[in-house]
């Protein structure tokens, strides 16, 4: 393995192509036009149905090269059970030092010739070293999976030790302004607690530069999800003509450029990784997927959902007394873990059971002994709406244990995404046709001269200049 041969992959979950093309075209995203100049510039397609086009099967795609109906991870949290070789299991077998942070439901082989950082809603995946990060993603877990709350579950001496962690791992001076300016923002404009999500972002940054300098890997990726989150929440924001359901003039005040600065985020980042490569340094950047306007709710006046305040009180309330584990995902949804599978059973049962107003509310997947559940309404409910449980058969007051997240969906997920590849040349091209995602692990692979396993069966993409061509291996 060169020395000299660094790829810094940047994995910016689920950026549009046409909103990037829009946005750089007004000249909002100085630092995206430059690295596309410097690149070739693919659109990616899914080849995917569309109900199947989530981000943890995309990520997956990605990272293995392998399509949903062969690796079968379609649930966020399941990537260990894939356990096809990703790219930097392939590469550290090579020699290659990796460095992974944040990207999404992976599984990787220990020991691996580098360090893991796991994304926040993964679960059995540990990170490695364990004893270097995990203060880190602990912390990082509980603000993601509860930043629909009122109040995350965290007490001040947490987030005093979270400071120390990231002073002595390279919190640096302006992520302390950012955090200081948000935290005063807030404090006049509490309308703006939104933006939070880029505090998490800035310090996941500071984290991943320092190991970078650190480490000096071969290859590292960087997954940040926050402006995903602003498409599905403000897209209606961004582009009301599209949408039946109009935000109010106080939403619009709030929200209506929210898309808008998660791009600009993410491009402030862009800028600071083309100095981190240097001359002789790649930079890829991936988006997987797209997102478009989600219109299915529009008639019954737009999507909203509903989350536990107390996941633990709401379970026991439900009727689950058997020993489990619980993890809260995304939006409205929950994993829970059993230690046989007659209880993961007889949960799932007290689960179905739960209705309000007379309607089943909780839709349930069973796996073995894993299940995955949710509060399946979606409509507006009543202030006076009731809910009734196995355990509990006379009605309650749904909002005794139920929380109305804020905002509406209004954005969903679109099979074409982004994949540009700027090498140290900067030989630079935009071909027209549309690739297919599987085709970007190969690609990967490829740039260090590393033969991809037969399981991958897309050919590696053409990149501008280049010239050398890799063999496959016959068997992995």
């Amino acid at each position: 393995m060169q020395d000299k041969n660094r790829v810094i992959m940047l994995e910016f979950n689920e950026l549009s192509p046409s909103l990037i093309d829009k946005f750089i075209s007004q000249g909002y995203l100085p630092n995206f036009n430059r690295l596309r100049r410097e690149s070739t510039a693919f659109v990616t397609k899914a080849d995917e149905e569309q109900e199947n086009l989530e981000p943890w099967i995309q990520w997956v795609t990605m990272h293995t090269g392998l399509s949903y109906d062969e690796h079968g991870v379609f649930l966020l949290g399941e990537g260990h059970k894939c356990t096809a070789k990703r790219t930097w299991d392939l590469l550290s077998d090579e020699g290659a030092r990796v460095f992974v942070c944040g990207s999404m439901n992976i599984r990787y082989d220990r020991p691996i010739n580098g360090a893991v950082i796991p994304d926040p809603w993964t679960e059995g995946v540990e990170p490695y070293p364990k004893t270097e990060f995990d203060p880190y993603l602990k912390f990082v877990t509980i603000n993601v999976r509860e930043h629909t709350n009122e109040t995350v579950p965290l007490k001040g001496s947490d987030y005093l030790n979270f400071l120390r962690y990231m002073a002595r791992n390279g919190l640096s001076a302006s992520t302390v302004s950012f955090i200081v300016k948000q935290q005063i923002g807030e404090r006049f404009a509490p309308q703006f607690r939104w933006r939070r999500a880029i505090v998490l972002d800035r310090l996941q940054f500071d984290l991943f530069r320092s190991q970078y300098k650190k480490m000096q890997p071969h290859f590292a990726t960087f997954f940040l999800n926050s402006t995903a989150h602003f498409q599905h929440m403000y897209w209606r924001n961004m582009d009301p003509t599209s949408f039946t359901v109009q935000p109010s003039a106080k939403d619009q005040a709030d929200h209506e450029g929210a898309v808008l600065y998660g791009y600009q985020q993410m491009d402030w980042i862009v800028g600071q990784v083309l100095e981190m490569a240097g001359s002789d340094g790649t930079i890829v950047f991936s988006s997987a997927l797209g997102q478009q306007p989600f219109l299915k709710y529009e008639e019954q006046g737009g999507k909203v959902f509903y989350r536990p305040k107390n996941l633990a009180a709401f379970l026991k309330h439900v009727g689950l007394t058997m020993p489990h584990k619980v993890e809260p995902v995304m939006s409205e949804q929950f994993n829970l873990y059993f230690e046989s599978e007659a209880a993961a059973i007889e949960a799932e049962k007290a689960l179905l059971a739960v209705h309000v107003n007379d309607r089943p509310a909780l839709p349930t997947r069973r796996n073995g002994r894993d299940l995955i559940s949710g509060c399946g309404i979606f409509a507006q409910l009543d202030k006076n709406a009731t809910m009734t449980t196995l355990a509990h058969p006379t009605p309650v007051p749904f909002f005794d244990f139920l929380y109305q997240a804020e905002g509406m969906k209004s954005g969903m997920h679109h099979p074409e995404g982004l994949f540009w590849v700027r090498r140290p040349d900067r030989s630079a091209s935009a071909p027209s046709e549309a690739v297919s995602l599987r085709a970007c692990a190969p690609t990967i692979l490829k740039m260090f001269g590393v033969a991809q396993p037969l399981s991958m069966k897309e050919e590696a993409l053409e990149l501008a200049g280049e010239t050398r061509a890799v063999p496959r291996l016959v068997s992995l």
